[in-house]
């Protein structure tokens, strides 16, 4: 048997792993429900991508389980587990990826976004953000609320000299920005556990090989040992 501070430095990991994808789906379900800056921000791609990276993670720690349960001279179960979090570091940057994508083009992206909202939920983030409309000049002004009440108002609020103020475009963005960049960031953070399971795992095969490669010769010696 591999030693205890090897396989407890296995376990701690392998743990790590189960709860890195009980986190995502768990959050990839919970920012589906009703809620709109999370629903703004977050499309049904990038939501899915979490849940799919989660699933794969809840996956290979079965695997790995099933394989720490093998035989000590059994190291199938492990090649198997590391051929695993190959595809998982795989899938990890994929999704990482595709929501720091997001990032780059916000404002367009989010305009596209924000025009596809009804006026109730517009004029809800009006009263939030204490903004009218998302651009300067566009026909995504919503009269009603508390703060863009009526058209005198939103007019008076146009600043030549600085087109986003009162706009939501400003608040928008920083929200979706400091939502996406602390996402994809622990999407990518999840990669450490990814590479350190798969190096401990690596060590654990190499003790098993070892120690059944002993015995072997021990055998051969009539169980005598070494002197």
């Amino acid at each position: 048997m591999p030693s205890k501070r090897l396989m407890g430095a296995f376990a701690f990991v392998d743990v790590c792993l189960l709860a890195a994808g009980v986190i995502l789906i768990v959050f990839s379900e919970l920012w589906r429900m009703p809620n709109l800056m999370l629903n703004f921000t977050f499309s049904n791609e990038m939501l899915t991508g979490g849940l799919v990276l989660g699933i794969f993670f809840l996956l290979t720690f079965v695997l790995s389980v099933a394989a720490v349960v093998q035989k000590n001279h059994v190291t199938t179960g492990f090649v198997l587990l590391n051929w695993m979090l190959i595809a998982d570091a795989i899938v990890d940057i994929v999704v990482g990826t595709m929501v720091w994508f997001f990032t780059l083009g916000e404002r367009a992206h989010y305009f596209g976004v924000y025009k596809s909202l009804t006026r109730d939920q517009r004029i809800e983030i009006q009263d939030m953000y204490s903004c009218c409309g998302y651009f300067t000049q566009n026909d995504t002004v919503e009269i009603g609320g508390s703060f863009c009440a009526n058209t005198t108002f939103v007019n008076s609020l146009v600043d030549p000299n600085n087109t986003d103020t009162f706009r939501c475009v400003a608040p928008l963005t920083k929200f979706t920005d400091f939502t996406l960049n602390n996402t994809f960031t622990t999407i990518y953070g999840f990669m450490a556990i990814v590479v350190a399971l798969f190096l401990t795992s690596m060590c654990v095969i190499k003790r098993r090989q070892e120690e059944e490669r002993f015995k072997k010769i021990d055998a051969k010696r009539g169980g005598r040992g070494f002197v």
